[in-house]
């Protein structure tokens, strides 16, 4: 391989995930300001932590606006609209209930039916009130929270897009612990990998692709079992239960990550044919599902190549 092909990878751990630069030049001094810039917007966004301006939201529910900086704004009233799409499984102001769930965390259990269903009244998207010119958020009920967790790896993985783009990085990528999002294409474009659910990092099969993000959202990455029930974070905002349907993960391919993040969502909601004719309206937007049945559905395949590597899953076209 000679130097011009050579890959740099730089990684670290942020927003409580692994994160992976790889770039075509050695330069350790733009890994750490884009991990800088990722630490900046994990610090704005997070609801992990006492202090942030989402959590400054928060913890004002009930009882006035808050004022917070444009980009926080811009990324609330983008996740209010992906919350307001009818029957949408997007929802940001479920904070209530992924915090009692508590899933992937100490202490998780089904909680009593009473609870979820006194929850689900505090998580009314439309009661998110937003205020364009002075850019400030209202939450209008006591003990309502919203949580960009949904959303923030994908703005993020976008802004280190449009950075590395800024510093004349024409070839890279970043992950951000499941959200890929990719810069220029190197010889024969990059690979990544589609996990088999539930089997650690076997692989289903690969995605190549350029210039693209792929995301994906699976049952598998974080859930317990209770009483011979396996119960994923994946909740279904209209019942406050794990959504439960025929998949085990979507994943979005997608110019912005962003896109990615809230369309895996919606599509866990929608199921398969649902979701393939939703994406009809976006050609710029894919998905391929995988299924409980072992069946990998991709919705079109014009902006990447799938190569299967596990004869156990079945790969079909869209029933479009």
């Amino acid at each position: 391989m000679s130097d011009d092909n050579r890959v740099y990878s730089y990684s670290t751990v942020l927003m409580g995930s692994p994160i992976l630069l790889k770039l075509f030049s050695h330069d350790e001094a733009l890994a750490s300001r884009v991990f800088r810039l990722i630490k900046r917007y994990e610090d704005l966004l997070t609801v992990n932590r006492a202090q942030s301006q989402v959590m400054d939201i928060n913890h004002a529910a009930g009882k006035h606006a808050v004022a917070v900086s444009r980009p926080v704004f811009e990324l609330i009233r983008c996740a209010k609209a992906a919350s307001m799409i009818k029957d949408s499984a997007f929802n940001l102001a479920i904070g209530p209930l992924v915090k009692r769930w508590k899933i992937g965390f100490q202490g998780d259990s089904v909680p009593p039916a009473d609870e979820i269903a006194a929850l689900l009244t505090i998580t009314r998207p439309e009661e998110v009130m937003l205020d364009e010119a002075s850019s400030s958020v209202f939450l209008a009920r006591p003990g309502m929270e919203i949580d960009l967790g949904a959303i923030a790896k994908g703005y993020i993985a976008d802004r280190v897009r449009d950075y590395l783009r800024k510093e004349g990085a024409d070839l890279g990528l970043i992950n951000l612990g499941g959200n890929v999002q990719t810069l220029g294409s190197p010889d024969g474009g990059w690979s990544i990998g589609l996990k088999k659910p539930f089997a650690g990092d076997a692989l289903i099969g690969t995605l190549t692709v350029e210039n693209r993000s792929v995301v994906t959202s699976g049952t598998y990455e974080r859930y317990f079992e209770q009483n011979g029930r396996r119960y994923h974070h994946i909740l279904d905002p209209r019942t406050g239960y794990p959504l439960d349907n025929a998949l085990d993960s979507v994943t979005l391919i997608s110019t912005d990550s962003i896109d990615g993040d809230i369309w895996t969502t919606l599509m866990f909601g929608m199921g398969v044919e649902k979701g393939c004719a939703a994406l009809r309206a976006r050609p710029d937007i894919e998905a391929i599902f995988v299924t409980k049945a072992k069946e990998v559905v991709l919705s079109s395949e014009h902006h990447f190549r799938f190569t299967l590597l596990d004869n156990g899953y079945r790969v079909t076209g869209s029933t479009a």
